[in-house]
């Protein structure tokens, strides 16, 4: 199990995400902890989420099902686990380390890793030519960040195992929010607007009026910081965005748009389970 631990924003106004296309979520934020999800950690396991991938020379369908698969064996874990089916659990934890050993894009992380490490650099980069080959999106990270004129945005999904349901194609993840305003002028969020795409392709476009149900003002170095989810019915996609805003000093100031950059919504995860400041 990964824990998942964020550094303390104090600056920061926090907020709670109601709802995401009229879904019931119970995610909190306090100033003390950054981030509470009671709800998740009661109820299930919540993994840190990396870029998605597909199998060595395999194509997206059977990516699509390994990747289903390793879900599926992570929640089978979990339930045999809570369930003291001790001997169940260790077969599946078996399962589960041979499948990541095995699995061409974890392998190929691994590869990269160590030869960075070892400063063979060009072993890393035949190692990422080879995975952006047979998996290009696997490259995209499930965290960004992004400037526009001074508005600084910082995403970071995780996949939520005790919400999903792998057998049924039901795969749920949590994304966290923080907004930093680096500029010297207040601001006040309006609108959002979403651009979520699937592993199959399908592309849906969401937009709302602020966040949270409200629309905050952000005052020059302070932030703001939520958490919502979305639900994909593939083990990954992606997501990117923007913020419509305004400046609120001077009257009839004209909106502008604030880049949300593109993340990845994977069941896969790395070893990078913190929200880096």
């Amino acid at each position: 199990m990964h824990a998942l631990s964020f550094k303390g924003f104090p600056d920061l106004n926090v907020g709670r995400e109601r709802s995401w296309p009229g879904r019931l979520y119970h995610c909190t934020g306090t100033r003390k902890d950054g981030w509470n999800c009671r709800d998740f950690r009661r109820n299930c396991r919540i993994f840190a989420c990396s870029s998605g991938a597909n199998g060595e020379n395999q194509s997206p369908s059977s990516f699509l099902s390994r990747s289903q698969t390793y879900a599926l064996l992570k929640q089978q874990l979990q339930v045999a686990a809570k369930s003291e089916d001790y001997k169940e659990a260790a077969r599946l934890r078996d399962s589960l380390r041979l499948f990541e050993e095995e699995e061409p894009v974890l392998r190929l992380r691994r590869l990269i890793k160590e030869a960075v490490a070892d400063e063979r650099f060009e072993d890393a980069a035949r190692y990422r030519d080879e995975l952006k080959e047979i998996a290009p999106h696997s490259l995209l990270k499930c965290s960004s960040d992004a400037t526009t004129v001074g508005i600084r945005v910082q995403v970071r999904s995780v996949y939520i195992e005790g919400r999903s349901q792998p057998s049924k194609g039901q795969f749920f993840f949590a994304y966290r929010i923080r907004i930093t305003n680096n500029s010297d002028r207040p601001v006040q969020l309006l609108r959002r607007h979403w651009i979520i795409t699937d592993a199959n392709g399908k592309i849906e476009h969401v937009w709302g009026i602020g966040v949270i149900g409200e629309q905050p003002v952000i005052l020059p170095r302070t932030g703001f910081e939520y958490s919502s989810a979305c639900p994909l019915s593939t083990p990954n996609g992606r997501m990117e965005g923007d913020f419509e805003m305004k400046h609120i000093d001077k009257v009839g100031s004209q909106t502008f748009n604030v880049a949300i950059a593109p993340f990845s919504l994977s069941t896969l995860g790395d070893e990078s389970d913190t929200f880096e400041m």
